[in-house]
């Protein structure tokens, strides 16, 4: 069992993205000239535990890492922020996650083309019941639905708090909701398993059906919802001349926890989530523009803020359409 306690280890996603910059998004069968093409490390995980790291935390990532030259430059990227990876296994023949990611300029929008070898799964049994037990916080994302239910069950035995970001509805994905103590999804996972449109009545059901101290999601430009000690909390976007959005919710997660580490409330942990969010999407790339605590709080004191009436007004009021959920859950995000 590591000696060495650390704030937060993660298991999950990682990937190698190539992001294509288009001036806008083609009609389906069109065509359009690419402007730049770069490749980024990221991945929801990977790039939340990257975000953890940056603002000062101890960090331990669990995951797997292809052979080839995609794997590589992810492993590098790991190890040049300085976090522990020593239970990080490279699989021999095999290629990395990869994300191809076209980003329109116009918008800062991007849509996401994904590949995931199956070897590059984790199963229960490769899992350290010591790296998982010596760290404050356990950060999922449900990809490998065995082996992240595992982790979660010896995360609560040790007295760690299980924070998860979840957006695909992975097979059996529902065995995690008892054990997770902050479960903030992406807006269209949480309609797709409940079946309800309502934000608000989804966060309820979460909390009644499965137990969740503090289920939310995260909303886009609109910012973030959090149902916590029997109130809800609603915390709106910050607006910023947007390059890319790739990784904000993986960003939005890292300051998540590190609110959660500081002992802020509440409320002060989701403006700070959404103003690194914010800021990631103002530079290319998963991890492009991670801010510093200082750059969010000078966001955070000075920024404008784009306020949706239909989450300031509360449960009670009518689900208009702009809060209603109904896109069809995505296969998977990187």
């Amino acid at each position: 069992m590591p000696k060495d306690k650390v704030d937060v280890v993660g298991l999950g996603l990682n990937a190698t993205d190539t992001v294509l910059m288009v001036r806008e998004f083609p009609a389906l069968g069109g065509k359009e000239r690419l402007t730049s093409i770069v490749r980024q490390a990221g991945g929801q995980v990977a790039t939340a535990l990257v975000t953890c790291h940056r603002l000062g935390l101890k960090t331990r990532y669990i995951g797997k890492v292809g052979d080839d030259e995609a794997g590589r430059f992810q492993l590098a990227s790991l190890q040049r922020e300085g976090m522990d990876l020593r239970y990080v296994r490279v699989v021999r023949n095999t290629p990395n996650q990869i994300g191809h990611i076209i980003v329109d300029q116009k918008t800062g929008e991007r849509t996401v083309f994904w590949d995931r070898d199956p070897r590059l799964a984790i199963a229960p049994s490769e899992l350290s019941r010591g790296a998982l037990r010596s760290a404050r916080i356990l950060h999922i994302d449900g990809c490998d639905v065995e082996a992240a239910l595992q982790a979660a069950r010896w995360a609560r035995e040790a007295g760690a708090l299980v924070v998860a970001d979840l957006d695909t509805v992975y097979q059996n994905v529902e065995t995690l909701f008892p054990y997770i103590d902050y479960l903030i999804a992406s807006a269209n996972f949480l309609p797709a398993v409940t079946g309800r449109d309502d934000p608000f009545r989804v966060l309820e059901y979460m909390a009644e059906k499965y137990g969740v101290p503090a289920p939310g999601m995260t909303l886009g430009r609109d910012g973030a919802l959090v149902s916590w000690q029997g109130r809800f909390h609603y915390s709106p976007g910050f607006v910023v001349e947007t390059v890319d959005t790739t990784g904000a919710g993986d960003v939005f997660h890292g300051a998540f926890i590190y609110g959660l580490v500081a002992g802020w409330e509440m409320n002060r942990i989701l403006d700070f989530a959404n103003a690194m969010a914010a800021l990631n999407c103002t530079k290319l790339g998963a991890r492009g523009g991670i801010a510093t605590v200082e750059q969010a709080e000078r966001l955070m004191a000075t920024g404008s803020r784009r306020v949706n009436p239909a989450y300031t007004a509360g449960p009670n009021a009518p689900p208009g359409p702009s809060r209603r959920r109904r896109s069809a859950p995505r296969a998977a995000r990187r």
